[in-house]
């Protein structure tokens, strides 16, 4: 049977159990796409002035804050040896970059005041970049190349993590701002293969990371849910699924939309997924500055949990839970082809029962409480390392500047 699935499961594997030489050469990978996707950025916007606008960073910043990033919790990090254990507020040295705390500590500096902040220059800012990677490099190298250890990689996968987080972060603004990104591997797919139901009796699944390597805090404690039976989409949407609830007046008829969806759709007076546009009988989209014809067989993305489950009302259909759809992506992976695009769920982002959270404090719990909602699977954008059926990624429910899609169930689920 043909594996449908894009996912390179050594990729995902890699960054989650991977020795140290194998996180090694991800880590230098992973810096070159940094490094790539800024020159894009400087090409087509020498200045590096964006608007303030909640959806953005300013390049700059971003950039800075990566490295920072790193060396806080490597370089700088004396428990770094101690992986869950080691005490997020221990005291640290000084950055390499006088007041680097003060520039470019995410939990500490709000997102408006990174505009008027005295940063670096380019230049000063990738010099910045390579010195903190030496010293990141000269802490790997005193680790046995071939061991596995959780406790003295743990801080190393998490930088590769968070690099390759922002990375697919510069992708999207630059598709909110128009830029031209060309690297042939962070473009749509085309989904020729036909959409099929995979059918799940029911049963008890295991949600959730277990056993050894890096897990993200949300994702653990693993626990046993009860699931109904359940048949759900072989892969996403593509536009030629989606745009004929657009062509109908979907858009104009509040008996689809949740009160929610209404509440959004009388914000953003939106009347068709973002980038989209008719052109005559047909439609186009705005990708990499410029329109084009829109190819009916790309997955359809950029749409807001609203659009996804006005979507399901129209059809007859609904979004699975997070519970659901990691069940199906390891349980029938030949079949289950996931990866082309984050997929809304059902599910709230909620913590597991025995969530701890990890010395990254900030990464989860500031953001459960039920005003986000998870998103699993992956994107044309997102790094292969990140694309792994056990990650929970958690947005705003009416955020369409990611490239976000759905995937369906029957009702009778």
């Amino acid at each position: 049977m043909t594996i449908l699935d894009p996912l390179n499961h050594r990729d995902a594997a890699l960054l989650r159990q991977g020795n140290a030489a194998e996180l090694g050469a991800a880590l230098q990978a992973s810096r070159a796409d940094t490094q790539a996707t800024f020159a894009a950025w400087r090409r087509a916007l020498p200045e590096l002035a964006l608007p303030l606008r909640d959806e953005l960073n300013p390049p700059l910043w971003e950039l800075g804050h990566i490295g920072w990033f790193e060396e806080f919790w490597l370089a700088r990090n004396p428990e770094r040896c101690l992986g869950l254990a080691a005490d997020p507020q221990a005291t640290r040295p000084d950055s390499l970059r006088p007041g680097g705390d003060a520039l470019y500590n995410s939990s500490r500096v709000p997102h408006d005041r990174r505009w008027s902040l005295p940063l670096p220059s380019a230049q000063a800012t990738l010099d910045d970049l390579a010195r903190q990677r030496e010293q990141t490099r000269a802490l790997l190298g005193g680790i046995d190349p071939a061991s596995r250890d959780d406790a003295a990689l743990y801080f190393f996968r998490l930088a590769l993590a968070h690099e390759d987080m922002h990375h697919e972060a510069a992708l999207y603004m630059a598709q909110h701002l128009g830029l031209p990104i060309t690297d042939a591997r962070w473009q749509a797919p085309q989904l020729t293969m036909p959409r099929e139901a995979i059918t799940l009796a029911a049963g008890r699944w295991r949600l959730g990371w277990s056993g050894a390597g890096f897990a993200f805090d949300n994702e653990l404690a693993a626990q046993e849910v009860a699931l109904d039976g359940c048949e759900i989409d072989s892969r996403v949407l593509t536009w030629a699924e989606y745009l004929p609830f657009v062509d109908a007046g979907g858009y104009q008829q509040p008996a689809w939309w949740s009160e929610a969806g209404q509440q959004w759709l009388g914000r953003s007076r939106a009347c068709a997924p973002r980038y989209l546009e008719r052109a005559g009988s047909s439609w186009r989209q705005w990708r990499h500055g410029a329109w084009r014809a829109l190819p009916a067989d790309e997955p359809a993305c950029h749409l807001t949990l609203h659009e996804a489950q006005a979507w399901c009302a129209w059809a007859g259909r609904r979004l699975p839970s997070e519970a659901e759809w990691e069940r199906a992506a390891l349980a029938a992976p030949q079949r289950f082809r996931h990866g082309d695009v984050w997929e809304w769920t059902a599910s709230p982002f909620e913590p597991f029962a025995g969530f701890e959270p990890h010395p990254y404090r900030d990464y989860s719990a500031p953001w459960f409480g039920g005003s986000r909602q998870v998103l699993r699977g992956g994107s044309f954008m997102t790094q292969p390392r990140l694309r792994h059926p056990r990650y929970r990624n958690y947005f705003q429910p009416g955020r369409n500047d990611l490239p976000a899609g759905l995937r369906t169930c029957a009702l009778q689920g």
